[in-house]
């Protein structure tokens, strides 16, 4: 069942920095800063500290979505965490969110600053405060809400199962990586079959759609873990009727470049975001072919 040697836990486990793979040095079992460094502040009423993984997409999509409605208080700043160089660790980030994970907000909209960290409830509170991608109708919104969380609950068997077993671990386990296959297509089913039966998660389109479509949209378009062919994506029809419909939205195209630094496309990474203008002019393609015309 497994390419590797029968592992028998230790009575007390130690952690081992070396064991954990190509991501070994962004977790450790402490919380709490490794060094200090405060965070930068620009401009705009929200500042958004996040990298374009599926949770920082999430979040950037919204806030374009918001800005693309007319919701011009929803201006933001976002600035890159580099989690590979350790940047979740400095005091600062950790006075945004003691959890040290991407994403982290502050709202400074308001008489004093206000943090807010975890996507989903990120997510709530600028819903919440612009009215706005979610529903008005009670039954609507309760629905929303049980998907969003849904959400929240069923990504961590994604990512950090399957995604984790299947694509970033050092050893290539036969058990976890069913474990977490069967998993991932039950999950892939749950949304195949309530879509048959709804064009949106909840009545109309929310965050709801946008957390998820973040993690399984994105899954399902072939942008995670190389494992499009692997899950047979294709088999779920209702689900990538809907994240294609999705991804056709010109601010969910501009909230999956923000805080991007990764992926061959330069045109699709914008690494900090300060101004609507930035994606025009900011790209880091624009940005390269400015360094080398400067040489």
């Amino acid at each position: 069942m497994t390419d590797t040697p029968e592992y028998t836990p230790p009575k007390v486990w130690t952690w081992d920095a070396e064991s954990g793979g190509r991501f070994a040095n962004i977790n450790r079992p402490i919380a709490g800063p490794t060094h200090d460094k405060e965070l930068p502040v620009g401009k705009h009423p929200f500042q958004l500290y996040s990298l374009a993984t599926p949770n920082g997409v999430k979040v950037t999509v919204l806030f374009e979505e918001l800005l693309a409605a007319g919701h011009k208080g929803a201006e933001y700043d976002a600035w890159i965490i580099n989690i590979m160089e350790g940047d979740q660790f400095s005091s600062g980030f950790v006075a945004a969110n003691p959890n040290s994970k991407i994403p982290a907000m502050m709202d400074h909209s308001g008489e004093k600053p206000q943090r807010v960290f975890e996507s989903a409830s990120i997510m709530l509170h600028l819903a919440e405060k612009f009215d706005a991608f979610i529903p008005k109708d009670p039954s609507q919104r309760t629905e929303a809400l049980s998907w969003l969380f849904w959400q929240m609950g069923s990504a961590p068997y994604l990512g950090g199962g399957f995604g984790h077993f299947y694509a970033y671990a050092p050893h290539k386990d036969e058990y976890a990586i069913n474990r977490f296959t069967m998993e991932a297509k039950r999950q892939l089913d749950v949304l195949d079959r309530h879509l048959a039966e709804n064009d949106w998660m909840a009545g109309e389109y929310s965050i709801a759609d946008m957390a998820i479509w973040a993690w399984y949209g994105q899954l399902v378009l072939g942008r995670l873990y190389s494992a499009a062919e692997f899950l047979d994506v294709t088999s779920y029809k209702n689900v990538l009727a809907w994240a294609e419909k999705i991804d056709a939205r010109p601010a969910v195209t501009r909230g999956r470049m923000v805080n991007r630094a990764f992926g061959d496309d330069l045109s699709m990474q914008l690494h900090e975001r300060h101004d609507a203008s930035d994606f025009e002019t900011k790209t880091q393609d624009k940005l390269q072919a400015e360094e080398e015309s400067a040489e």
